[in-house]
């Protein structure tokens, strides 16, 4: 039997294959969680011009302090219509129009307004509380680069930029199967030896967290015509994903058939637990992954492989798994053949993240999984990990 991968091993063979699709214009407003395909480039100052940051007086700071006549009052997106003229003020609302002239704002709660005149008690400094043009940005600078998964924050910087429009990552298409005659669908009454499919929309979920967009196909049973007519559909996608039928039992139909249908194996196994029977291959560009059916080893090879693989179909800077370091507050047994992801929930401890974990680690207990927001690696290796130990661990989408 062939040498099991390790996770990073496997990882590498997987990224290795990608080949990142185009790119499309999408509007920025519709812009969130697509990664950009190219540099976002400003296209203006921002701000445009001299601004101010308070609700206040517009002056000559060397003019301060002192009493002056409000020549003007200046509303924000209103301009005035002349430079400020010497010993005189004048009212400006936040974000306004700093007027040729001054080069200080006051802020009105530092000042004594009597309606047609200011006074003023102490000295201000020039450049206080004014916002000078180009102070965030300036035209032609690079506001986030090519890579970047564009979060709600981002879209707010885009649009000041002023960019209607931005060049995106064509998103994968992605195809989610999963095998087995016993599955049935939820909300459905099962007879004897069924349980209900539950793989694929889990699957379905953390695809499109990564920004695929994803196709369920029916469950298919345990035949080989069921088989070839779903993994011939599925592999017209970018991504193929498919569950359960990847190991060695006389059921396990899925490596033999995509083998016909023209899949390359790239490998079969990694040194994970849960997760040892994962297969992965391509034919043409597609990438195919065949995850094992325990929904808790599915779970693990999606977020640990598929999960990284789809955001490298966009171009994504940031692709690899993400691991914090927490504390373990109770100990873990160490698996000696292979590395084991154990499920574990997160809190906020005296110095920093703990975790804690659930009871039932399993590779079928996914309802016990649903109380966990964390994979705790333990490396292989004898003996256990301790309470106290400083561990790596992914946190789940």
């Amino acid at each position: 039997m062939a040498r099991l991968l390790t996770i990073e091993e496997a990882l590498e063979r997987i990224l290795s294959h990608v080949r990142p699709a185009g790119a499309e214009l999408v509007q920025t407003e519709e812009s969130a969680g697509r990664v950009l395909a190219a540099p976002v480039v400003a296209l203006t100052d921002l701000p445009p011009f001299p601004s101010s940051a308070m609700d206040g007086f517009a002056v000559r700071a060397a003019e301060t302090p002192g009493a002056f006549p409000v020549a003007v009052r200046i509303a924000a997106g209103r301009p005035a219509d002349r430079m400020l003229r010497p010993g005189e003020a004048m009212g400006i609302a936040t974000g306004g129009a700093l007027p040729d002239g001054a080069d200080a704002v006051v802020p009105i709660e530092r000042a004594v307004d009597r309606d047609d005149e200011v006074e003023i008690e102490e000295a201000a400094s020039a450049g206080d509380n004014v916002r000078p043009r180009g102070g965030d940005v300036r035209a032609g600078d690079e506001v986030l680069p090519a890579g970047t998964r564009v979060s709600a924050s981002q879209i707010g910087a885009i649009a000041a930029a002023g960019l209607a429009q931005v060049s995106c990552a064509i998103r994968p298409r992605a195809v989610v199967l999963t095998t087995g005659t016993e599955l049935r669908p939820a909300g459905s009454t099962l007879g004897p030896g069924e349980i209900y499919e539950s793989n694929g929309a889990m699957l379905a979920a953390v695809l499109r967290s990564a920004g695929a967009l994803v196709e369920r196909l029916d469950p298919v049973a345990d035949d080989e015509t069921s088989h070839r007519a779903a993994l011939e559909r599925g592999l017209r996608a970018d991504v193929l994903v498919t569950t359960g039928g990847v190991s060695v039992g006389p059921h396990d139909l899925v490596r033999a058939i995509e083998a016909e249908l023209g899949v390359e194996e790239v490998f079969w196994g990694v040194a994970v637990r849960p997760g040892k029977p994962l297969a992965f291959g391509v034919r043409d560009r597609t990438l195919v992954f065949g995850l094992p059916g325990n929904p808790v080893s599915s779970l693990v090879g999606a977020e640990l492989f598929v999960r990284p693989a789809v955001l490298a179909l966009q171009g994504a800077t940031l692709v690899h798994s993400r691991w914090d370091r927490g504390t373990l507050v109770a100990p873990l047994r160490r698996n000696a053949a292979r590395d084991e992801l154990a499920r574990a929930r997160s809190r906020d401890g005296e110095a920093g993240v703990e975790l804690v974990p659930v009871s039932g680690q399993e590779s079928h207990m996914i309802v016990r999984a649903a109380g966990a927001d964390a994979l705790v690696l333990v490396p292989r290796g004898d003996g256990e990990v301790g309470a106290g130990t400083s561990v790596r661990y992914l946190r789940l989408a």
